[in-house]
């Protein structure tokens, strides 16, 4: 029978943590851009290479680094010839499991030292990351006459209404 209490005891300390019961170490971020298909790079705060490819696409990211009280830092590139590059930064904070959950199911220990250790206690955000790259003119000289050969998806909406078709 005090095996049993001892059990329920160790067992109740070991999942005190609020975030660390409801939450998950990862989270998946969808990464998108306009114009699709462009190269996406993620580095994150120790400058690792996380992933690397194509809009669009689905990541899972760590919350934490592994350190107590250490979320994670992303720096996400994303880059398609003949536009300008763009970089969102995905940070962690503090989720409302964390902040409020530990009152009713985790106390101190599920507040300073389970969900600390276990990186459930962060949200990544934003949750969804949308590139908006934009076109960069290929003939920086307004007077100079020339012909630009580019995709029709890489042609911005409000100039396609201006295309003349060749035949």
């Amino acid at each position: 029978m005090k095996s049993i209490k001892a059990v329920i005891v160790t067992s109740a300390l070991i999942l005190a943590g609020c975030a660390t019961i409801v939450g998950d170490r990862n989270q998946l971020i969808p990464i998108s851009s306009t114009p699709e298909k462009a190269d996406v790079t993620i580095i994150d705060e120790r400058g690792n290479t996380v992933f690397s490819g194509r809009t669009p696409t689905t990541v899972t990211l760590q919350k934490s680094d592994g350190s107590y009280f250490g979320g994670k830092t992303y720096s996400v590139q994303i880059q398609k010839a003949g536009y300008s590059s763009q970089t969102i930064t995905v940070t962690s904070s503090p989720n409302g499991w964390y902040l409020a959950g530990n009152f009713v199911f985790g106390g101190l220990l599920g507040w300073l030292v389970i969900d600390p250790l276990t990186g459930a206690m962060y949200n990544l955000s934003p949750e969804n990351v949308n590139g908006q790259l934009a076109g960069q003119n290929a003939n920086n000289d307004e007077s100079a006459n020339g012909i630009s050969v580019v995709l029709l998806e890489d042609v911005p909406a409000p100039l396609r209404e201006g295309l003349v078709a060749l035949h």
